[in-house]
């Protein structure tokens, strides 16, 4: 299906946006929603809620897990050209994660083990299956010795901020003397999986992490404005994040990494969240995969490597499993895909994936659209925001 974007949608979207910023729910936001060759952008109020410096087309934005498809397609260029298999152990390029043990009780202490049933592979980390990750019930990160551990240990296995202090050598060491929670392959866990994929690519391609996604796509696809910084004249450009405080219910500027961090390159990269972003940029990103892996004339991908991304991967169980991290209810290699009908649209195979600084992205391959709404309130994930957008920008299509 294809067509121009309804003029009348468009305004919809637009009040209904305009109308959270008014109401405080965030200070702004910047939305694009594109279908062919029509684009629309809508810049929404302002940086932060005094008014200063208003949204612009360019502002940077921290796009959060949106990182994460960014890192599956340079993932499947190197399965392409088969310096990696999706089948293999990744113990060939992380002899840290060899010989794996699993908790026999995910409660239970540290010492009491079972040995790994296989190998963790290249596709566990595409598909969040490698068998560590968030935890979710019967809280986030419940007082478990493992969850201890972890802090103990500064790895920053979930939220990204504060950011670990180790490069990416000393974390994958540090990471591997954690058991496992579950058997590779056996249930969806959200996260570490794209930190230890971000350490396995680099090492692959014998590069750090920011250059390998740089040659790989950012240059290629003109993302000129994507990287793990910015430069420091570009700081002006980066909003602060914002996040309601639940002890109080306001809205609160998180500081825990500065603005000055994200303009010097991080000591470890984070393949899970650490890209800054445009909304023109990750459009180039999303279009790429809309037209089947192909920038204009240039191939990146195969047809079939972006329909393996893009194509529900879990088992029912695994998605019954997956608890509340999971909308909608699929996974593919990197981002969430529907493969059914649902709430946002009745017509199945949208994919994409929102950044927990306040940021969302799909494509609709159905409609030929593709919806970005960028901010950086968390709250617009979880308060409604999310789910209104997507459903009036698709609605903008039909």
């Amino acid at each position: 299906m294809s067509g121009a974007l309804s003029a009348s949608g468009l305004r919809r979207l637009h009040d209904a946006m305009s109308a959270r910023v008014a109401a405080g729910r965030l200070p702004g936001l910047v939305t694009l929603v594109a279908r062919g060759d029509e684009v629309h952008v809508d810049t929404i109020g302002s940086h932060d809620f005094d008014g200063a410096t208003p949204m612009r087309r360019d502002t940077l934005f921290r796009i959060g897990s949106i990182t994460k498809p960014m890192l599956a397609a340079v993932t499947m260029m190197l399965v392409e050209e088969g310096t990696l298999a999706l089948g293999e152990p990744v113990d060939r390029l992380l002899p840290e994660l060899a010989d794996r043990r699993v908790l026999s009780r995910i409660d239970g202490p540290l010492d009491d083990t079972v040995p790994a049933h296989r190998p963790i592979i290249v596709e566990d980390l595409l598909t969040n299956r490698m068998g560590f990750g968030i935890i979710t019930e019967p809280e986030f990160d419940p007082p478990y010795p493992v969850v201890a551990a972890a802090r103990e240990l500064r790895l920053v296995l979930a939220e990204p901020d504060p950011r670990t202090p180790y490069p990416p050598d000393e974390w994958i060491k540090l990471f591997g003397s954690l058991p496992l929670l579950d058997q590779p392959g056996e249930r969806w866990r959200y996260n570490a999986g794209a930190l230890v994929l971000g350490v396995l690519l680099a090492r692959a391609a014998g590069a750090p992490l920011d250059d390998v996604l740089r040659t790989r796509l950012f240059d290629p696809l003109g993302m000129a404005d994507t990287g793990f910084h910015a430069p420091l004249a570009d700081a002006v450009r980066i909003p602060p994040h914002y996040l309601t405080d639940f002890a109080t219910g306001e809205l609160v500027a998180r500081t825990e990494t500065p603005i000055e961090e994200w303009t010097r390159p991080p000591v470890f990269p984070s393949g899970a969240g650490g890209l800054l972003s445009t909304v023109d940029d990750v459009l180039l990103f999303a279009r790429m995969l809309m037209n089947g892996g192909a920038h204009g004339r240039r191939r990146l991908l195969s047809p079939e490597s972006v329909a393996a991304m893009t194509t529900n991967q879990l088992t029912a169980a695994q998605v019954a499993s997956a608890g509340i991290l999971l909308e909608p209810k699929g996974w593919g290699y990197g981002m969430a895909v529907a493969p059914e009908p649902d709430a946002v649209s009745a017509v199945p195979g949208r994919y994409g994936w929102d950044g927990g600084y306040g940021t969302v992205w799909c494509n609709d391959p159905y409609r030929d659209v593709t919806a970005l709404a960028f901010g950086q309130t968390s709250d617009l994930l979880f308060d409604g925001g999310r789910d209104e957008f997507l459903t009036l920008a698709v609605q903008a299509a039909e």
